[in-house]
């Protein structure tokens, strides 16, 4: 008789105090949620999180608001989410930046890996080098040999400090030995815009950004930077391919949590997410750009991300890339 009535006490109590996942599942979400850009809006990433968010409020009946908030290599955006309740009514979108950061900044104010619950890898975005059409080059072999020739007389943009176009552009300058002059802007927007107005000469970006320039020949594509093509741009060589061997900055994009975020909320996402880049609607939307989608599992996006990390480790230390302002 004590044995039963201690049982039923436990379990009663279990009942009481315990979270309920069946609750969670129903309940959530019961309010708009927001989804933390650490870009500026017009970029791979806000287009991205704005076509995938699109599809959680039409499911979820909830808006889903897209919070652009650039700045400090895509710090700034990463530390408002880390800091964040644990409830799911905030994800992050964390890039290839974040990865990078963790080598490249000597000191973070938050944890990429303890500080999150990495959901799924939306998808991998391929790069471009693209220069505007005054500049004489048509390839990458003839802008090493222009750069070579003129010394610091050309510019090469970037999103930001210690963004990943910054450090592709250090990856190339330290594989190729030329010497162009960096400009950073506080985003991918402002920075294809003054490529476009000719004010800067060379700039390293997600295809995405830049394929509506390319198609309108505001802008000449010298390369891609996956190691090999890209199937809607198939006459565009590889860097890899023109001689740059081992040549390879593709940026990515996750959707995240702040840490402690419950599992039944997590994969709730996650399931969300999957469904979302599978729907032909945004597959046609973004593959115009070359948008690769994964969609893989929690722990094989927290797997991939060390990986990352050792990877682009390495690359900011070859390459001397140092934060600045």
């Amino acid at each position: 008789m004590t044995t039963t009535r201690t049982a039923l006490i436990c379990s009663a109590a279990l009942m009481l105090t315990a979270p309920s996942t069946a609750l969670a599942q129903t309940t959530y979400p019961a309010k708009p949620i927001r989804w933390i850009v650490p870009y500026t809006p017009g970029g791979g990433t806000d287009i991205l999180a704005r076509a995938v968010g699109q599809k959680f409020a039409e499911a979820w009946a909830q808006p889903v608001i897209i919070e652009n908030r650039p700045g400090g290599a895509a710090n700034i955006g990463a530390e408002a989410a880390a800091k964040s309740p644990p409830d799911g009514y905030t994800l992050f979108a964390p890039t290839v930046a974040n990865a990078i950061n963790v080598t490249l900044f000597p000191k973070l104010n938050y944890d990429i890996l303890r500080d999150f619950s990495h959901i799924t890898n939306l998808a991998k975005l391929p790069g471009v080098v693209v220069a505007h059409p005054s500049v004489p080059a048509k390839n990458i072999k003839e802008l090493v040999a222009l750069a070579k020739a003129q010394p610091n007389a050309l510019h090469h943009g970037s999103a930001g400090i210690g963004s990943p176009s910054h450090l592709a552009g250090e990856i190339f300058k330290s594989m190729t030995g030329v010497q162009m002059v960096h400009v950073p802007y506080k985003g991918a927007s402002p920075a294809i815009t003054d490529v476009v107005a000719g004010h800067i000469e060379v700039y390293i970006g997600t295809l995405v950004t830049t394929i509506p320039h390319l198609k309108s020949g505001r802008l000449r594509a010298l390369g891609v930077t996956s190691l090999n093509r890209v199937g809607v741009v198939p006459q565009i060589p590889s860097l890899n391919e023109q001689g740059l061997k081992g040549f390879e900055t593709v940026s990515w994009v996750f959707v995240s949590v702040p840490a402690g975020t419950p599992r039944d909320i997590v994969m709730k996402i996650h399931r969300e997410a999957v469904r979302a880049i599978r729907m032909p609607d945004i597959r046609e939307r973004l593959a115009a750009g070359g948008t690769e989608f994964v969609g893989d599992t929690p722990e094989q996006v927290t797997a991939f991300l060390k990986a990352e990390i050792e990877k682009w480790g390495k690359a900011v230390r070859a390459s001397g890339a140092k934060p600045q302002g």
